[in-house]
């Protein structure tokens, strides 16, 4: 089976993750995947292959030789849950030969049509073959083309014995999507002296920078009274929840911020006149000016309180990750030979921050430093995700590039 035959047989399945069922891995599609997945490790020759009782399947292409098991032991990983955001069930993913920089009918009678106006990346791979959807499911691009190319990487040196290499581990991880894809991994076991997470974007891109991120959940509290007798005694908390929301000044929310710039973002509104409750994440690079926002929300809180009476706000502010620049500082050479590596392959790097996480930011202050690579794909998580072949290609063989030069 090739790279391409792996990440279509890969998409079909239904692994989308699920933040409610509190147990690991959240959906039962994803202990099915890892089973698949062990069982196609096995047949290729890969060695100390398991899953664990949450789903992470691990395995070992061992040192090409004495000389070589001296090296460090490198690790590839990429997650196997899809995102909850967009349905990924019954994946109908088709190959667009040759793109000619036009309109791509994705589904006809629903009139769902991925447009180079839209999309404008979609130029950059003209006269490429890519991978899209029907327009009724997210593609899966995030992560199973980081699935398959690890996959893919480890049959070619497999198949290629005469390639040089040191210890090289593999793990494939569940609820990535859902912030808990790091929440079970066993960095002792797995091993590694350092990782990359393929999981990254368009091609070219290497990063080791994330954002600092927390939650923030606040409570509001009203006094329900019938609307016609309400006079100076309703306490409406929807209103109030509303007023909480007009302090975050607009330029510091996602849809005006950009490079460098954090944010506070309202992922979620539910209330009543009785009561409410606002979602917020809170995210910035800056460790300092990340703390400084996570105060600000809860000195608004306090303002609610000063003005609308004790106990009408209340607020709980947890962090989730932190920038992994921190840990990944101190060994830059595990950045610099990525770059060699895609640089060895024709691929000009684009070294850049990632606005969001991935299951690099907290293995790295779990002990295993892990920036993150491109996969290739493209407008993840919705109906307009589309995967350029030959980025997913090459993303292999930065693998087995970085493999050589570890």
């Amino acid at each position: 089976m090739n790279t391409l035959e792996r990440f279509l047989k890969y998409v079909s399945l239904d692994t989308q993750s699920d933040e409610t069922t509190e147990v690991t891995p959240s959906t039962a599609g994803q202990m099915s995947f890892a089973n698949v997945l062990a069982e196609e490790l096995k047949q290729m020759g890969m060695q100390e292959v398991s899953v664990s009782t949450y789903g992470y399947v691990m395995a070992t292409l061992p040192a090409s030789s004495k000389e070589m098991a001296k090296k460090p032991v490198v690790g590839f990983i990429a997650h196997m849950d899809t995102s909850p955001d967009y349905s990924g069930k019954g994946v109908k993913a088709r190959i667009v030969e040759k793109y000619d920089g036009k309109d791509i009918v994705l589904n006809e009678s629903l009139n769902i049509v991925l447009k180079p106006t839209e999309s404008p990346e979609l130029l950059d791979y003209v006269g490429q073959d890519i991978i899209v959807t029907d327009g009724t499911t997210l593609l899966g691009a995030d992560d199973k083309a980081g699935i398959a190319e690890i996959m893919g990487a480890m049959q070619y040196m497999i198949e290629h014995p005469e390639v040089e290499h040191g210890k090289i581990r593999v793990c494939f991880t569940p609820d990535e999507e859902i912030g808990q894809g790091a929440d079970h991994f066993d960095v002792p076991a797995f091993g590694a002296d350092y990782a990359y997470t393929m999981d990254g974007g368009a091609i070219g891109e290497l990063e080791y920078e994330t954002f600092n991120a927390a939650a923030a959940k606040i409570i509001f509290r009203g006094i329900n009274v019938h609307p016609g007798a309400a006079k100076n005694k309703m306490k409406n908390s929807m209103r109030i929840a509303s007023a909480f929301v007009s302090m975050i000044p607009d330029e510091e929310t996602p849809e005006h911020t950009s490079g460098y710039d954090g944010f506070y973002h309202l992922t979620s509104m539910v209330g009543t006149v009785e009561e409410t409750t606002l979602s917020y994440i809170i995210r910035d690079f800056d460790r300092k000016k990340f703390e400084k926002r996570k105060q600000e929300m809860v000195d608004l809180a306090k303002k609610i309180n000063v003005q609308y009476g004790e106990g009408t706000a209340e607020i709980e502010v947890r962090d989730q990750y932190y920038n992994m620049c921190e840990k990944i500082e101190p060994v830059m050479y595990i950045v610099d030979q990525a770059k060699k590596a895609m640089e060895n392959c024709g691929i000009v790097p684009k070294i850049q921050p990632v606005r969001g996480g991935t299951d690099g930011s907290r293995l790295s202050f779990m002990g295993l430093p892990t920036p993150n690579i491109f996969a290739g794909g493209i407008n993840f998580h919705g109906k307009f995700e589309f995967l350029p072949i030959s980025s997913m290609l090459k993303a292999q063989d930065v693998i087995v590039e970085i493999c050589k030069i570890c």
